[in-house]
């Protein structure tokens, strides 16, 4: 048993906050007490029972991310599924969706069964999506009802567009008859010239022809109106337009099941970041114009933008040392997200906690179906404590990823992970 004393709780759930206790035994929240509501009750604990003293701290449920890359099987020299989920522990998360540009893919039933049993003993909740084409070609479906037999949570070509309309929406058709959400890598490469950098001043001066929002934007306008005829609920990935923004929220307006994700990076940063920060600054979508960031942000306000992942993905130094044009996309996520979500966007004021944790926890389970987001008697015992006001300097020599591509290395941020509880069980714990 645990006992999380004197924290502030937020259970995005049922939308409630405030002083409070939570007992945890066997797995599950055996008991919340809000302060003001014990009825002059004595709790019998025995005394035996660990307790966290969580005051000036938050408590709330487990973080899950449902997009991230543990690049295992195949490329576990960048990452494998042990060190993705202790950075995921580290970070507050709970719960990991894994996507299926793996090595052999994940597009397969073996495949699958492999990432899902070694997720299994990692001590997080480790689930996985698999691919909607046959070796990501864009041709044929995979056998979905298989898969999703097997564990698939979800499918999705993630790092490669699906360039063919008439697929989509055949892949959509059967995901609305499974009853399972789909997930889109939105860049038509037809109008890219070079992937990782927005098509912009800082290109031009670069002397190289990006990644135009055009690219994400025909694609996302496509999509949205394939959703709204066939009723498939889609999931538009790591959102970086002020178009696509506008799109999502017609597409909803319309009752299309459209949902939208945003990265950290992406609210935090825009194009200028390439000229500081270089290859460490280059992913796939790139990151746009302070337009685009501030669009984003208000996506995240009105709900147009239902959660917050973090495109998790790790590469080698030496891959991130080769030229811009020529390093590989992305940056590691999952020990910064927390606090970039709060110094960037509660401490500013655009969201509140308990917003910032329904799109970290609640939003993601109700597209997956999970039950995440949850402070409430009778869940799963998976829960975050952080304090929210404790600052920190993000150093590369501390991350739990085998990666440290990060454009946030050296700056301070706000709001520190203490303990990450999955089943009750401690998996993470500060101990500076």
């Amino acid at each position: 048993m645990i006992w999380i004393k004197n924290g502030w709780l937020i259970d995005p759930g049922r939308g409630l906050e405030g002083p409070g206790d939570v007992i945890l035994e066997d797995g599950k929240i055996a008991r919340i007490i809000w302060e003001g509501q014990e009825n002059g009750e004595t709790l019998e604990l025995p005394e035996n029972i660990q307790v966290i003293d969580a005051a000036g701290m938050t408590v709330a449920p487990g973080l899950a991310d449902v997009h991230v890359h543990f690049r295992d099987p195949g490329f576990t020299y960048k990452e494998d599924i042990e060190t993705g989920a202790a950075a995921a522990a580290r970070g507050g998360f709970t719960s990991v969706v894994l996507m299926a540009n793996t090595k052999p893919l994940t597009d397969n039933v073996e495949t699958l069964r492999y990432v899902i049993e070694k997720g299994e003993k990692t001590g997080i909740h480790v689930f996985s999506c698999a691919a909607v084409s046959e070796g990501f070609q864009g041709e044929k479906l995979t056998d979905m009802e298989a898969l999703k037999k097997a564990g698939a949570v979800g499918f999705t070509d993630d790092g490669i567009p699906l360039k063919s309309g008439s697929f989509v929406r055949k892949a959509m058709e059967e995901a609305a008859r499974l009853d399972m959400p789909l997930s889109f890598h939105e860049e038509d490469p037809a109008y890219i010239g070079q992937n990782g950098i927005n098509h912009g001043a800082v290109s031009e001066r670069l002397g190289i022809y990006g990644s135009p929002a055009l690219a994400e934007d025909a694609m996302v306008a496509r999509d949205c109106m394939i959703a709204l005829d066939t009723g498939a609920a889609i999931d538009i990935q790591h959102i970086s337009s002020a178009n696509s923004v506008a799109m999502v929220r017609l597409a909803k307006s319309l009752g299309a099941m459209v949902w939208a994700e945003v990265t950290p990076h992406h609210f935090t940063l825009t194009e200028e970041a390439v000229l500081e920060h270089g290859t460490l600054a280059k992913m796939n979508p790139p990151l746009r114009t302070e337009r685009d960031r501030q669009a984003l942000i208000q996506g995240l306000k009105d709900g147009t933008i239902d959660m917050i992942v973090t495109d998790h993905a790790p590469h080698s130094r030496e891959e991130k040392a080769k030229p811009l044009t020529e390093a590989p996309s992305g940056i590691t996520g999952l020990e910064t997200s927390l606090a970039l979500g709060i110094t960037h966007l509660v401490k500013p004021g655009h969201l509140t906690l308990l917003q910032l944790m329904e799109k970290m926890s609640l939003n993601p389970g109700r597209l997956y179906k999970k039950d995440w987001g949850h402070l409430e008697e009778g869940r799963p015992a998976d829960l975050v404590i952080f304090d929210q006001d404790r600052q920190w300097v993000v150093k590369e020599e501390e991350f739990a990823s085998k990666a440290s591509n990060s454009p946030f290395i050296g700056e301070r941020l706000t709001g520190k992970v203490i303990y990450t509880i999955c089943g009750g069980n401690i998996v993470y714990e500060d101990l500076s």
